[in-house]
């Protein structure tokens, strides 16, 4: 069956569902491959020692936790330009590709030993990601122009896609990065994205009209906003390149840690000022401003999260490596292997939780979305409490069980299960009907915050023990579970109608 959009419902590798989400799955399933396989590699090559047979580059761990967040938090911020590169100029199906073309350009320049190509690699990556990540998914709804339950059924497909990859990567790229050389670890992470790209683009035909551009505008119009983005954009780039220069020169006399602090204390401040504008100036009733105070307080729930879930790839990668016994008999794997545990047990444990949820809601016990933030919140906490005990007594000399970390990763999985599914569904649902797509953007800042966050947490093992350090993170997050879980009931009443 072939729909008016030129979407083609026949069997295939997905029964029931259009051809093209095989395409889109293995897109996602190999960006994703190349994403984390790096990004289990990143703060460990940073802070490696620079003699050897694979050298790393010996940054302290506070330059580099501050390297890693501004890289991690950047990914996400620029998801917002590129939804609109794509809404506006180019469609979502051309700003996949072309991302996807400057991630893997990114990745290779990685793989080259010097410093400067690290860096460059860093940023195409970061803006590669910020036109693929948010518009892949946009594709994806177009396959469903009837919505629906067969569009959710698709995209916990799609999703599943992400978390293949997740686990595959860091088991591939870590393996060549840290037991042989790491630039073949940032090369294999450019193969996977390669064969994503060769894929998506054999699979055009499959996806009909999905992605295309559609605007209003003449093309007299968009060729003139293309022009004024690029200028923009351009003039930007000459800007940032100028101010790391003179950082790196010392005529700005701040440090990367000193950078990354001020950015997240300027993305706080640009939301609250955003939040503030919406509630008072921003023309909604009562009803509406309730539901974006929910909003507000589930950003900042979610910030939290996100700001512990994402030590995974720097603090607790640098407890793998120094702390933790990574033997399997005469075998001693690559501590960047670990960084799969979570993708693993999401794909495990996620349709068991959406059985739950269901089974609770035909019940009328379905705990609302505040509650399971709360409930999200408190698994992540459960889980720093647990490493924070394994590493009472761990040091370099005697390392700890592999199983401490294992545990830990399952709790946060229980956590990340009962907050990250239900936030950006739970958001266009609270948001005004003229500001979901600003809403959905306000989701992402606060993984952008989380992730910056977490990257200055991690510095914090240069001047302390894991022990105490994952203790004060387990009571942080813990103290913010057990305040979401006070005021989850408030919050519930201001969400209305929304269930």
């Amino acid at each position: 069956m072939t729909t008016r959009e030129g979407i083609e419902f026949e069997p295939g590798l997905f029964p029931g569902h259009p051809r093209g989400l095989p395409i889109l799955f293995f897109t996602e399933m190999w960006e994703r491959f190349s994403y984390y396989g790096m990004r289990a590699l990143l703060i460990l090559f940073m802070t490696g020692t620079t003699i050897g047979e694979n050298p790393g580059l010996g940054f302290d761990v506070v330059t580099a936790g501050a390297i890693y967040g501004l890289y991690t938090s950047l990914v996400y911020l620029l998801a917002l330009p590129g939804g609109w590169v794509a809404d506006q100029l180019w469609g979502q199906r051309k700003a996949v590709f072309v991302g996807g073309c400057i991630i893997a350009a990114g990745h290779f320049s990685m793989a080259v030993p010097t410093q400067f190509t690290f860096f460059l690699g860093l940023i195409l990556i970061v803006i590669g990601t910020g036109l693929l990540k948010p518009n892949v998914s946009s594709v994806v709804a177009d396959l469903y122009p009837e919505g629906g339950a067969k569009r959710d059924a698709g995209f916990s497909i799609f999703y599943m896609g992400i978390n293949v990859g997740a686990m595959i990567g860091p088991f591939i790229c870590s393996t060549l990065g840290e037991q042989y050389n790491w630039h073949w670890g940032f090369s294999a992470a450019g193969f996977g994205m390669v064969l994503g790209l060769i894929q998506f683009r054999m699979g055009y035909g499959s996806l009909g009209k999905a992605g295309v551009l559609r605007t209003d505008k003449s093309p007299e119009q968009v060729v003139r906003t293309a022009n004024r983005f690029y200028g923009i954009f351009g003039a930007a780039v000459v800007a940032l390149v100028a101010f790391g220069l003179l950082v790196s020169n010392g005529t700005i006399p701040l440090a990367l840690p000193d950078i990354a602090q001020y950015l997240a204390t300027a993305i706080l401040i640009i939301i609250g000022v955003y939040f503030l504008y919406v509630v008072f100036w921003g023309g909604h009733n009562r009803e509406e401003i309730r539901k974006v105070l929910v909003i507000f307080w589930l950003f900042v729930l979610a910030a939290l999260f996100w700001s512990g879930f994402e030590q995974a790839g720097s603090s607790l990668n640098i407890f793998a490596r120094d702390y933790t016994d990574r033997t399997l008999g005469s075998w001693e794997y690559a501590a960047g292997l670990l960084q799969s545990v979570n993708a693993f047990f999401i794909i495990v444990m996620a349709p068991i939780f959406g059985w739950f949820w269901v089974w609770l809601a035909n019940r009328n016990a379905n705990p609302s979305v505040p509650l399971k933030f709360a409930l999200g919140l408190l698994g992540l906490s459960a889980g720093f409490f647990v490493i924070a005990w394994g590493a009472a007594n761990a040091t370099p000399e005697t390392p700890v069980s592999a199983s401490w970390l294992i545990v830990m990763y399952f709790l946060h999985t229980v956590g990340e299960l009962a907050l990250s599914p239900v936030g950006l569904s739970a958001v266009t649902k609270l948001a005004p009907r003229n500001r979901v797509s600003q809403m959905m953007g306000v989701w992402f800042v606060a993984a952008a915050l989380g992730n910056l966050i977490a990257g200055l947490v991690a510095g914090g093992l240069e001047g302390l023990e894991p022990s105490p350090l994952f203790r004060s993170v387990a009571m942080i997050v813990g103290g913010g579970g057990l305040l979401a879980l006070i005021v989850s009931p408030f919050m519930k009443r201001l969400m209305g109608d929304v269930k």
